[in-house]
Formats: structure tokens, C-alpha cells, sequence
């Protein structure tokens, strides 16, 4: 078995300086803590995966294809492989874990 606690994990992704961090990988599931502080820029391109991203904190907005929405905390947004998203105009700094299946590569 292997258990966490999401607010380890968060200290650990804010410690790692980098806005993903990593916290399971096994071949058909990966998940992570990504974090996006207000105004700030969300670099992502499109994944080989399918993704469900949780939003535990923050507020923004993200655009998943030609779709926008408003995200806060207890959003949940699920985008299919290959389709283009991004979080944006983020008032309040983002935390969000993420589910990539399979595996991020």
C-alpha cells in the first residue's frame, strides 16, 4: 500500500521549486501536485494522457480545448488526451493534484 498526506505533499512541491512534482508512478497511473501562483503562467502542452485534475486551492480559470470554465476549490476537469488546456487569469494561486492514466511519458 502506499498512502500520503496532501499537505506533505504540497510542502515537498513547493520545496522542489518546480510548479509539478511528481508523487506516484506506476504504469498505468501517475499523479502529482502542480502548483500556480496568481498571475501566474501555465506552460503546458498537450499530454499523450488522459488527466483529472482536483483543484484543492485557488481560483482560475481553465481552458480545455475551445471550452473556458471557472476553476476553485473542489473543481474537478477531466481532458482527454492530446486536446490543447491551460489554467489562466489565476487570482488566487493554485494547487491542484493530478492524475495522469496512463503514466505521464
Amino acid at each position: 500500500m502506499k498512502s500520503y498526506e496532501l499537505s506533505q505533499l504540497v510542502r515537498e512541491g513547493a520545496v522542489s521549486g518546480r510548479l509539478y512534482y511528481e508523487f506516484l508512478r506506476e504504469p498505468a497511473l501517475s499523479m502529482g501536485v502542480y502548483m500556480l501562483p496568481a498571475g501566474g503562467v501555465d506552460p503546458q502542452q498537450p499530454h499523450r494522457e488522459d488527466e483529472v485534475y482536483v483543484v484543492l486551492e485557488g481560483e482560475g480559470v481553465i481552458t480545455v480545448g475551445e471550452e473556458q470554465r471557472p476553476v476553485n476549490r473542489g473543481s474537478v476537469v477531466f481532458v482527454g488526451r492530446g486536446v490543447a488546456h491551460r489554467f489562466h487569469d489565476i487570482r488566487e494561486a493554485l494547487t491542484i493534484v493530478v492524475f495522469f492514466a496512463p503514466a505521464e511519458s
